[in-house]
């Protein structure tokens, strides 16, 4: 089939796109519906040098922050913080909400924590931080005073956001996959039906004939010879007057 060809056929059949689309859609709007919301609380710690001029500390820091990033996500650091906010989890279902970046351009390290518990979240991402700093500053204490590395909290955790479902991406989602199944359904079809005789284009794509020209269908009630009305001869009944 060429293009045009294929644009009919999606003229033809275009509502089974619609109709999958929907159907792809509404699942993925109760898909949504049915997951258990998760919320995500994030902050964000600076390291800086305690001689922010020299070279050489700059060096340590950018060395430092993915050794950082991976301390903060420990299981010692995380029970930690389980039995201070009593939080009834594992450590490791702990860390499996917890993500850590590093940025090297401004030595910061970004902390985001996810949880479906939307009361705790914040204090979770709040507490992280706050005993991280604390176990930095002691590490400190067996450092020179000059060799050290400072690690602050920039601001207090984020309130909690929803991060997931996502139900309008979802959703979005769910029908343009929807509508593409649609698609590859409509061709399947045509696949299928592709040995049919339907049309003259097929009698000459199977037969290797030209069709020189075809019968109209005649409908049954036109072909029905139609009943000719039956003329009836009038009699006078006028009686002759005698002479």
């Amino acid at each position: 089939m060429d293009l045009r060809e294929y644009g009919r056929v999606l003229i033809r059949r275009g509502w089974i796109v619609i109709v999958v689309a929907m159907v792809g859609a509404l699942g993925a709007l109760l898909f949504s519906r049915i997951q258990t919301p998760i919320y995500r609380s994030t902050i964000t710690l600076l390291v800086s040098a305690s001689r922010p001029s020299d070279y050489g500390q700059g060096l340590a820091i950018k060395n430092s922050l993915r050794q950082y990033g991976k301390q903060l996500q420990t299981k010692t650091i995380a029970q930690q913080v389980i039995d201070q906010l009593q939080l009834d989890i594992p450590p490791e279902k702990f860390l499996g909400g917890v993500e850590v970046s590093a940025n090297e351009a401004d030595t910061t390290l970004d902390i985001a924590v996810k949880d479906a518990n939307i009361d705790k979240v914040q204090s979770m991402a709040q507490t992280l931080a706050e005993d991280f700093v604390i176990l930095h500053q002691q590490d400190n204490l067996q450092v020179d005073q000059n060799d050290r590395l400072l690690v602050t909290i920039l601001d207090n955790a984020a309130p909690p956001e929803k991060f997931a479902p996502k139900t309008t991406i979802n959703v979005i989602a769910g029908g343009i996959l929807g509508a593409l199944a649609g698609v590859i359904a409509i061709f399947v079809i045509e696949y299928v039906q592709s040995g049919y005789i339907r049309k003259p284009e097929d009698v000459e794509r199977v037969l290797k004939l030209n069709v020189l020209g075809t019968i109209p269908t005649i409908n049954t009630k036109d072909a029905t010879p139609k009943q000719q009305p039956t003329l009836k001869r009038e009699t006078s009944n006028v009686t002759p007057t005698p002479s």
